[in-house]
């Protein structure tokens, strides 16, 4: 990095050796000569580097980067010469504001001007003693840097612009464009556009926005929606332009007025249309228009489905046209959007959408639902009994004269015992039994042939009529008593542990001959279930859920064997439908059962030690002695009772360290086989106010740039390890000692930010530290003090600087002032205090480093 001395250069020939009152001739020739040396010392030793890190060196291409309105006097480089030359020599375009000294210190004597020239060509030449040139021209590169020294402009004070109603949000319809003389690659010159201002503003919603970047005006998605120019036929904008990003309140800004009219939209879509299917009609033929805003629009139609070929087009004029003839049995509606681009191919607004629907005529004919219709009738059914449906199908539009249907019996096969025992509701199509009832043994099937017709088609389908058996026969097990079975209560879920079976007489594979059992006595708890097999009516008895001696050791099971269809009238189910069976359950040595898997307490963090915080129970099934023990106790906080399941805390608790504290109960048979069991104990810790508030982060970077101009404002966050209040914490703040009251202030800014703000703006460059004492209202309430450091320091383009480290190659602070005193010893016969050298003002020296991009500068003041 480079860096520049901030004070103004005295060059070491503005001495009067006048002035050295006491001091020979020939001293004060020595002095001025030790102290030209010196100079050029000191500013090797405080100037830093240049381009090459370094302040001066021998002649060669350079280039400088220097900002603009920078105070004049201000040194760039040292050049050195190489003999024979003696002088230097400057050319170019130095606009009367370079300047060089013959012993070769580049410097600029007026405030360098981005806007006015951003980069100076020079050329350096060395010359010897008789002035002629011994080295050069060389070039050297001055560029200036931009600072932020230009306000924004538009370049219209008002702008007129018209939008129409609807019109797609986002897209933009006319611009704001700003200029700043600043350059554009730096945020001084990055503009940003902003409304601040729309009138009328109805119901505080904005209808318009612009793009921070291009001054593009769009509407929003509510403006698109709601603009009415019938409504509000105009609106007024005032739109701001800054620069710096926007983001610094040092920005400079600028405003324009924007007046816009609202214009009444003709895009919009047309009404739905009807077409007649199978025009013979020549196609294509025109059915409806759309129209854009404006003339020169291109138009297309877009799918809303994929068809294989979209039977419509549009030309230019906004004319959408049918291209063959349609057919509404293969699709009855069609939907798609016609589409109004720019010249770019972008769309100009929202597509509207098409409807046409296709009119029917009748140019089908009735169908059958199958090739035969199958029905059931019972025998003996009542006379008028419903068979069933017939339902035949049209592929022309429902609900019309073209698809509604009308049925008639025409054949029946066999004739027997006598014609017409069917009949057909003429619209309904339901079939009805007619003539008598029926006999499956006379006659198993009938066959009718039905005629389906709408007004101008006839079609004959066929249905066919199955007598099946009634449910006149009752399941019969096979034996009444399937003895004893003994299980061990630990038999698998999902076991078969028995088969049993009845017979049923009826026609096989109905719903008369299936059976299905069902357990009616001694299992109540439903342990047992049967599953019945659908080919062979075999019942086969499963275990559903675990069997339990210690409940019930011995099961009397009555199993009932069921038909799915009802039994006519006049039979019953009977003893012969119904079998025993039992079922004796052996103990098999389980493990304790706690009454529930996951217990749960809650208690304040700050209870005393040995406080009992909860409970668990288990029961061994054999009725063992149970003992409790803990596991997984991590932190050792809990302790149990091993015979009562009592849970007492051992050790202060502590919320911030686990708020949910987990521990893992072991029941364990005192006897027996020594089986265990395991539960969980949850403790949750309530909170207690037992931590003071702190600064969430250490903040070691705080600074504020000097001098200040206005107050100044620095944010801090604290936090407290206590659980978090709702909606927000509510700490409170305030300095600690006086004179921190003098200087600042400190307000809550929201739950866990507050901001630090200066009182005046007369502080001197350093560190300040602020005691801040900060209470959290709690019960009780903590207070805890913090020290916030903040640094009052020089700062260029938003940055605090620090004076330069010690760089490699350099000598420290303490050897440059060392190099000081010898060089004052070795003038000699002078005394620092003598006032009779008040020229030199030695004892007031100062020297400051700053950082300036990448030139660098040494100024003296004596």
């Amino acid at each position: 990095m480079n860096f520049y001395v901030m004070n103004t250069v005295q060059t070491i020939n503005s001495l009067n050796p006048i002035n050295l009152k006491e001091v020979s001739i020939q001293k004060t020739t020595m002095m001025r000569a030790q102290l030209h040396c010196l100079c050029l010392l000191t500013l090797y030793l405080t100037a830093g580097y240049g381009q090459e890190r370094k302040f001066s060196g021998p002649l060669k291409p350079m280039t400088f980067s220097i900002f603009e309105g920078q105070e004049p006097s201000q040194v760039i480089f040292q050049f050195k010469a190489s003999p024979p030359a003696v002088t230097f020599k400057l050319t170019g375009e130095t606009d009367g504001i370079f300047q060089i000294q013959p012993d070769g210190l580049l410097y600029h004597n007026k405030a360098l001007d981005r806007e006015t020239r951003a980069v100076h060509k020079l050329q350096v030449s060395t010359l010897d003693a008789y002035g002629a040139t011994v080295e050069g021209p060389v070039p050297i590169t001055i560029e200036v840097k931009d600072i932020n020294d230009n306000r924004p402009t538009f370049l219209q004070p008002n702008y007129e612009g018209s939008v129409r109603q609807n019109s797609r949000p986002g897209k933009p319809f006319m611009y704001v464009n700003a200029t700043d003389l600043d350059d554009p690659t730096t945020p001084n010159g990055q503009l940003i556009y902003e409304i601040i201002i729309q009138l009328p503003k109805v119901n505080d919603v904005m209808y318009f926005q612009i793009n921070n970047k291009t001054g593009a005006i769009s509407l929003t998605l509510e403006g698109s929606r709601e603009l009415d120019p019938i409504k509000n036929p105009s609106y007024r904008l005032v739109v701001s332009v800054k620069d710096m990003g926007g983001q610094n309140d040092h920005s400079f800004s600028d405003s324009t007025s924007v007046n816009i009219m609202v214009k009444e939209n003709i895009w919009k879509a047309p009404e739905p249309v009807e077409i007649v299917e199978n025009s013979t009609d020549p196609h294509p033929i025109k059915i409806t228009q759309v129209q854009w805003n404006e003339p020169g629009a291109q138009y297309s139609l877009v799918e809303k489905e994929k068809l294989s070929t979209l039977p419509f087009s549009i030309d230019q004029e906004g004319s959408i046209y049918v291209t063959q003839p349609l057919d509404r049995e293969e699709k009855d509606s069609y939907v798609f959007y016609a589409v109004a681009k720019d010249e770019m191919g972008k769309p100009l607004a929202f597509p509207l959408q098409i409807r046409v629907k296709v009119k029917d005529i009748n140019d089908n004919p009735p169908t059958c639902p199958s090739a035969v219709t199958v029905f059931e009738v019972q025998e003996n059914e009542d006379i008028g009994s419903n068979i069933g449906t017939f339902i035949g199908h049209d592929m022309d539009e429902e609900n019309t004269a073209n698809s509604v249907l009308e049925y008639k019996i025409v054949d029946q096969i066999p004739k027997l015992p006598k014609e017409g025992l069917f009949l057909v509701q003429t619209y309904s199509g339901v079939v009805q039994l007619a003539g008598q009832s029926l006999k499956k043994q006379d006659t198993p099937q009938y066959n009718l042939t039905i005629e389906v017709s709408d007004k101008d088609f006839k079609t004959l389908c066929h249905v066919e009529i199955n007598v099946i058996d009634i449910n006149d026969q009752i399941p019969i097990f096979e034996k009444s008593d399937y003895g004893n079975l003994t299980l061990a209560e630990d038999t698998a879920v999902g076991s078969t542990i028995l088969t049993i079976r009845a017979t049923d007489t009826d026609e096989p594979f109905t719903g008369s001959s299936k059976i299905l059992y069902r357990i009616i006595q001694g299992d109540s708890e439903g342990h047992l279930g049967i599953d019945t097999d659908p080919q062979t009516n075999a019942g086969y008895v499963i275990i559903k859920k675990p069997l339990d001696f210690e409940t019930v050791a011995i099961h009397n099971i009555v199993f009932q064997a069921e038909n799915p269809e009802p039994l006519v009238s006049g039979v019953h189910y009977n003893t012969s439908s119904s079998a025993k069976f039992k079922l004796i359950v052996t103990d098999v040595n389980e493990a304790p059962q706690f009454s529930q898997r996951i217990y749960q307490a809650k208690v304040r963090e700050d209870v005393a030690v040995g406080t009992k915080v909860g409970n668990v129970t288990a029961k061994d099934p054999e009725n063992l002695d149970i003992s409790y023990s803990l596991r997984d106790n991590t932190r050792g906080w809990l302790k149990i009772d091993p015979v009562t399941g009592e849970i007492f805390t051992t050790a202060p608790l502590d919320r911030e360290a686990e708020s949910l504290y987990r521990v893992q109960v072991m029941a364990t048979e005192v006897g027996g086989s020594s089986q265990s069991s395991i539960a969980s104990f949850h403790l949750t810790l309530l909170d207690v106010n037992d931590n003071p508030p702190r600064l969430a982060k250490e903040y070691t970077g705080l600074f504020l740039c000097h001098p200040l101009h206005q107050e100044g404002t620095l944010i801090f966050e604290v936090t407290d390890d206590d659980q978090r209040s709702f909606p927000s914490p509510h700490f409170s703040y305030s300095l600690v000692s006086e004179s921190s009251q003098n200087d600042w202030k400190v307000s809550r800014v929201n739950g866990t930010h507050a901001k630090l703000s200066t009182k005046h703006t007369n502080f001197e460059e350093g560190l300040y530290s602020v005691p801040i004492r900060i209470s959290d209202g709690g019960r009780p309430p903590l207070e805890g003090v913090v020290s916030l450091p903040v640094t009052f320091c020089t700062c260029v383009e938003g940055h605090c600087f620090q004076p330069a480290g010690h760089q490699p190659g350099m000598p420290t602070v303490g050897m440059a002032v060392g190099i000081l005193l010898t060089t004052f010893l070795v003038i000699g016969e002078y005394n620092f205090s003598d006032s009779r050298i008040p020229v030199l003002g030695l004892r007031n020296l100062h020297l400051r480093v700053c950082l300036r991009g990448w030139s660098a500068g040494c100024l003296l003041t004596f």
